[in-house]
């Protein structure tokens, strides 16, 4: 051991000498020839150090090729240096040199072909440093891409191709022809299971960058028919969609019609849904509040449909106090015997009975709508399975009710036919069982008491204050019902909600009352007839026969009557001939439309013509 250590520091002090062949002689002697081979690649003396290496270190040979290949790229001849680095079995140094000097090209090429399982992470490294370099990173990526697809490395193209981000370019242009151009080559090139991943990648990413027809253009070339319709959905190209699904998968037609309702719905767009869901498109109208074009559009579907929208918005109408627009609505398209729809019906009634504008001949139009959307009803229930129930009698005494009130209204338009006006408004007081009690004696009383008829007057307007006063009290039971022994008048009446009247109209009641109780004039009877009992009572008080009520005022008809066509359909033939002489001078519209009615509902009469 002390001999070789004399001969390794001679052998360093010759090298410093620069006598390098003795100096090797001492390096081999000392058993170190590697120190001889790294001073002649020191000194570059590249024969000397493989002959050296060749002789006594095998192991240096790759030193000396390593370092030939070296000094061969700080002299740019790279063709050489690759050639020593791969002699010497070390690539990955052929790499890092081409790397190192930006020659990635060259530094992929070497690494794809001896050392592959590195291209992928030399891949990312070389996008990495494309993207760094300022405003060159698509440019040097799809330059690379090129290079790739000209070489046949078509999946290292698509994915090179991939790399490129709208993050990288301002142009979305550019990132959608990258795209498009790996989808191509993806389909063109690589099998049919990788080139559908590859779609599947590219179609969220062009949707990304607003492309979605180009999207489904690209679904589509692979036969992805859903995909490619999600697209055109997405475009708002549905006609396309529409097409597509018509001409390459049937199966997705309902699929796009479905899409398409949910994104009318979504929008609010009805006119369009209606093309394709009629039902929706009236459900999307009715949640909007356009009524109009909810009616007019249902109105072209069948009835069932119709009416189903008019009972909504009938049900609207109430809810916003305003069943006078919802009663026009049934008097324009009809009153349909569903079930349903009764309670509709019946709050419209109501509604319009205790309205307070209704006791003048301007509410003609009002009541006329009522009564017909009524007779409309009964007629309907007539032909359904609901004929003669309770609830049909039920309606037709809201017919009867609103006839009488609609004839009053005619009738108090004309003088001749002012006591026709007040034996309605006589005959109504049967009805309230229905008509808020207070009300129909108020109008009754004050209308006798215009005519005259002060006996009548002083009862009913006495009834009425005996009403209000029970109103305060909460209770009927302390209603006398003393003057109304032996009439048809009821005395099971619902108490009413609110008063008709106002505080002062109330106090002019009265006193009238009170001025008249004081004048023995005035009896407080009420008038009976030839069969001794009260005038406007159908049922005689001793026989229990109930006569047929005058279809003209309500009235029993005893004798001198006038029969229509329809059954227990009757008129006081006196009655009957002053409303045709009023009509007839008058030439009133509202006493023609009552004629008319009357004929519809009783049936013609020999001695008029309705035409």
């Amino acid at each position: 051991e002390k001999l070789a250590d004399v001969h390794l520091k001679h052998a360093m002090f010759l090298e410093d000498e620069g006598k390098f062949h003795e100096a090797e002689l001492e390096f081999v002697k000392a058993q170190r020839p590697k120190e001889a081979v790294l001073m002649y690649v020191h000194n570059q003396d590249w024969d000397s150090a493989q002959r050296v290496a060749e002789s006594h270190d095998k192991d240096s040979v790759a030193d000396v090729l390593v370092g030939q290949a070296r000094f061969a790229f700080e002299e740019k001849d790279f063709t050489k240096a690759e050639s020593y680095l791969l002699r010497a079995q070390r690539p990955e140094l052929a790499v890092k040199f081409y790397k190192d000097s930006g020659m990635w090209p060259d530094a992929l090429r070497v690494c794809k072909e001896y050392i592959p399982h590195k291209l992928q992470q030399l891949q990312d490294e070389y996008d990495r440093d494309a993207v760094n370099k300022s405003g060159r990173g698509a440019e040097a990526i799809v330059k690379q891409a090129r290079e790739w697809e000209a070489s046949g490395e078509h999946q290292r193209a698509v994915e090179c191709y991939l790399k490129v981000t709208p993050d990288m370019v301002a142009d979305a242009k550019i990132v959608e022809k990258c795209l498009m151009k790996a989808g191509d080559i993806a389909i063109k090139f690589l099998e049919n299971n990788k080139a559908q991943v590859i779609v599947q990648t590219i179609g969220p990413r062009l949707a990304e960058i607003k492309c979605h027809s180009t999207a489904a253009e690209l679904y589509l070339s692979m036969d992805m028919v859903k995909e490619g319709i999600d697209m055109l959905i997405s475009a708002g190209d549905w006609n396309k969609a529409k097409k597509v699904a018509k001409e390459m998968d049937p199966r997705f037609e309902g699929y796009v019609d479905e899409k398409y309702k949910e994104f009318c719905r979504d929008q609010g767009k009805a006119e369009d849904l209606a093309s394709v869901d009629v039902i929706g498109a009236l459900d999307l109208y009715a949640e909007k509040g356009e009524w109009t074009k909810c009616i007019q559009t249902a109105e072209q579907q069948n009835p069932k449909v119709l009416h189903k929208y008019l009972a909504l918005y009938a049900t609207h109408l109430i809810k916003n106090n305003n069943s006078l627009a919802a009663l026009q609505l049934y008097a324009k398209y009809g009153t349909a015997a569903n079930p349903q729809n009764f309670n509709i019906y019946k709050r419209i009634f109501m509604d319009i009975l205790v309205r307070r504008d209704m006791s003048k001949p301007e509410a003609y139009r009002s009541w006329a709508d009522q009564r017909d959307m009524m007779h409309d009803l009964c007629q309907n229930m007539v032909k359904s399975s609901h004929a003669n129930t309770s609830q049909h009698d039920e309606f037709e005494q809201m017919l009867l009710i609103s006839h009488y009130y609609a004839t009053r209204s005619a009738a108090l338009a004309q003088p001749s036919l002012e006591s026709i006006a007040g034996k309605l408004s006589v005959s109504l007081l049967r009805h309230t069982d229905v008509i808020p009690a207070d009300k129909a004696f108020y109008e009754a009383g004050m209308l006798c008491k215009s005519l005259g008829w002060e006996n009548l007057a002083f009862v009913f307007l006495n009834r009425y204050l005996d009403i209000s006063e029970a109103m305060e009290e909460g209770s009927l039971n302390v209603l006398d019902h003393s003057d109304f022994q032996d009439t048809d008048i009821p005395f099971e009446i619902p108490i009413p909600e609110k008063p008709f009247l106002t505080s002062q109209q109330h106090e002019d009641v009265k006193e009238w009352v009170l001025a008249v109780s004081m004048d023995r004039k005035v009896k407080q009877v009420l008038p009976k007839d030839e069969r001794g009992t009260y005038e406007a009572s159908l049922v005689a008080a001793e026989t229990g026969i109930r006569s047929l009520p005058c279809v003209v005022t309500g009235y029993p008809v005893l004798k001198n009557n006038v029969e229509f066509k329809n059954q227990n359909k009757v008129a006081n033939k006196e009655d009957w001939n002053k409303l045709l002489m009023a009509t007839k001078v008058s030439h009133s519209s509202e006493l023609q439309d009552v004629l008319k009615f009357i004929a519809s509902w009783c049936g013609a009469t020999p001695s008029f013509s309705f035409q």
